[in-house]
């Protein structure tokens, strides 16, 4: 159960049956996704990979995903971001209910997506963006110019890390975005106002021990207080791990899909 958050009024779900987070994971991902490049005018290269929705048709426009991985993912192999929450959030048969163009980035081993303390309280965003994140915008930019991309619908998620990167892209492109599924993250909240309408669905468990759940709650609360209505789910008995029930929850999905700006 989901419901707008308030100030300081946190909604919980309670999971009672762990082995509901398991996923169909289908075909080999590396064969779904094409691996790619992206070379950068300003900063240097980039590995991501890219879902092509199935069937596509050039003549019609499609939605497009940019999924942020976690720390674990990280490295220049440009597969080992396919194998975690990608791997639920991308499952062939939710993607054709649900066809879009994916793309997922790989963030290099000694940086970050975001220059934040995940174990800090709280983070000022920096001035400039990292180059992985900053060239994972480009990305969007360059795909816009190559498929047919519903700029409408351009939407960003990601887990742990990648939760922290969701959050600095929405509060540093709030208008490149049509809603956002921060999980497991934080932002600043100073700038929480850049939110205020924007469509969010945050989620976090409540046990988890790697990013303290205070800063999505946190966070959702600033944004409420400068006048947003953003959604926040809490999954009270589950710890840092709890993107697998974020990727497999049909609502939130229904619900990503429908935003458009």
């Amino acid at each position: 159960m989901t419901f707008p958050a308030m100030p300081i009024k946190i909604l919980t779900t309670f999971i009672l049956i762990i082995g509901a987070a398991a996923a169909v994971r289908g075909a080999d991902m590396s064969e779904r996704f094409q691996a790619r490049t992206y070379t950068s005018k300003k900063y240097s290269t980039l590995p991501y990979r890219l879902l092509v929705p199935p069937n596509y048709d050039k003549g019609k426009k499609y939605p497009l995903v940019l999924f942020f991985h976690g720390v674990g993912e990280r490295g220049t192999d440009n597969r080992k971001q396919l194998y975690c929450g990608l791997d639920i959030f991308a499952g062939e048969n939710r993607m054709k209910r649900y066809p879009c163009f994916i793309a997922a980035p790989q963030c290099p081993v000694e940086t970050k997506w975001a220059e934040v303390d995940w174990k800090a309280a709280r983070h000022t965003m920096q001035n400039d963006p990292t180059p992985p994140l900053a060239m994972s915008i480009e990305i969007v930019a360059d795909l816009q110019r190559e498929f047919s991309i519903d700029t409408g619908r351009i939407y960003v998620t990601g887990y742990s890390m990648g939760g922290f990167a969701t959050w600095e892209a929405i509060q540093r492109w709030p208008d490149l975005f049509a809603a956002a599924v921060p999980v497991c993250g934080g932002g600043d909240e100073a700038l929480a106002p850049r939110l205020v309408h924007m469509p969010i669905w945050a989620f976090h468990g409540a046990l988890d021990s790697i990013v303290n759940v205070r800063r999505s709650r946190n966070m959702i609360n600033a944004i409420v207080r400068a006048g947003g209505m953003p959604r926040y789910s809490e999954y009270t008995l589950i710890t840092h791990l709890c993107w697998n029930f974020t990727y497999t929850d049909d609502a939130m999905f229904d619900w990503l899909f429908k935003q458009k700006k």
